[in-house]
C-alpha cells in the first residue's frame, strides 16, 4: 500500500512502469518541467503537441535537453490541443496532459464526439490525491473539478472512480467516507440521505472493492480523536483513504485549504471516466504537482 507520492514514484521505478503520454499545447515551462522530470524518472515517454519554437526557447531558458521530448510542431492553440486529443483516441499515447491551453479548450476536445476520450453515456469526472504530514496516509477525494452538483446516479459512478484510483495505489479494499455537514441521519440533509444510501450499496456490494460509510462529518472522517469524543462506531470513521463529497463546492474549498493553509501538503488530480486518464493541472499549479498528477495517471493506466 502506497501511502505517501515518494514511495508512489518509487513503486514506478520498482516496477519499470514506462507509459506513452502527450501533452497538448505543452509549451510552458511547468508543464515542460514536471514532463522532463517525468522523463528522467522513466516512467514516461512525452510527445509535446505545440508551437516548436516555444518549446525550444523553454527548454533553453531551462536548460533542458529537447531531444528527450518527441515534438509535433502546430502553431495553433485549438489545433494542437485537438491533434493531441486525436493523437490519444488513436492509441498512440497512454495518458493526455493539459499544457498551457484553457480548461474549456481541453475539455472540448475530450468531449468531441468523432475523436474525443469519453466513452458513449460515460462520465466525465476528477480524481484527486492529497499528502497531508498531519494525515497518516495518502487522501482520495472527489469531485472537486468538473460535476458542480453530481446527483445520486454520478455518485455512485464517483464513488467508483475515487475506488479504482485508489486501488490502483495497492489499497485491496479502500474505506471510503460519504462526506456530509453531519454524520448524523438528518432528513433536511440530501447529503446525509444519500450518504447513508451509498453506504449500503457499499455493504451489498453494488459498489465493488471498499468498505463505505455514511454520512460522516469530516472531523469523523479523518481524525479518530474525533470518533472517540463523539464514540461513533464506524469501519471508516478516523481512517478513510477516499472522501466522497456533496458537490463541487465543498471538494474545492477542502483542496484549497489544503494547499493555501497547510505547510508540506503535496497534490496530485486527473480526469477520470476517459479512455486513458488525463492529467488536468491549473495552469498556475507547481511543476511537482504536474510531476505527482503525471505519476498518479500512470499508476492508474489500466
Amino acid at each position: 500500500m502506497i501511502k505517501n507520492f515518494n514511495e508512489l514514484l518509487a513503486e514506478l521505478k520498482i516496477k519499470g512502469i514506462c507509459k506513452r503520454m502527450i501533452a497538448a499545447w505543452g509549451v510552458d515551462s511547468h508543464t515542460i518541467e514536471a514532463a522532463y522530470k517525468a522523463v528522467e524518472l522513466a516512467f514516461v515517454k512525452v510527445t509535446l503537441v505545440g508551437d516548436s519554437d516555444l518549446i525550444a526557447k523553454v527548454c533553453s531558458d531551462c536548460s533542458l535537453d529537447k531531444s528527450r521530448f518527441d515534438i509535433v510542431d502546430i502553431k495553433d492553440e485549438m489545433k494542437a490541443v485537438a491533434e493531441a486529443v486525436r493523437m490519444v483516441h488513436d492509441g498512440e499515447g497512454d495518458v493526455l496532459m493539459k499544457g498551457l491551453c484553457s480548461t474549456d479548450k481541453f475539455l472540448r476536445a475530450i468531449l468531441n464526439k468523432e475523436t474525443g476520450l469519453l466513452p458513449p453515456k460515460g462520465l466525465l469526472s476528477h480524481v484527486a490525491v492529497l499528502e497531508n504530514p498531519c494525515y497518516h496516509k495518502l487522501i482520495f477525494m472527489s469531485d472537486m473539478a468538473v460535476i458542480p452538483a453530481p446527483d445520486f446516479r454520478q455518485k455512485v459512478k464517483m464513488a467508483g472512480f475515487v475506488v479504482g484510483v485508489a486501488r490502483s495505489f495497492g489499497i485491496d479494499k479502500p474505506k471510503i467516507a460519504f462526506v456530509a455537514a453531519s454524520e448524523q441521519m438528518l432528513d433536511s440533509m440530501p447529503a446525509c440521505i444519500e450518504g447513508a444510501m451509498l453506504a449500503k450499496m457499499c455493504d451489498r456490494g453494488q459498489i465493488k472493492g471498499c468498505i463505505g460509510d455514511g454520512p460522516l462529518a469530516l472531523d469523523v472522517a479523518i481524525d479518530r480523536e474525533s470518533v472517540e469524543i463523539k464514540k461513533l462506531v464506524s469501519p471508516v470513521a478516523g481512517d478513510a483513504d477516499c472522501l466522497l463529497f456533496p458537490n463541487i463546492e465543498s471538494a474545492n474549498v477542502f483542496w484549497k485549504t489544503n494547499s493555501k493553509l497547510a505547510k508540506g501538503v503535496r497534490q496530485a488530480g486527473m480526469l477520470v471516466g476517459t479512455k486513458v486518464p488525463c492529467v488536468l493541472a491549473s495552469r498556475a499549479d507547481t511543476v511537482d504537482t504536474k510531476l505527482l498528477s503525471i505519476a498518479e495517471a500512470v499508476m492508474f493506466v489500466k
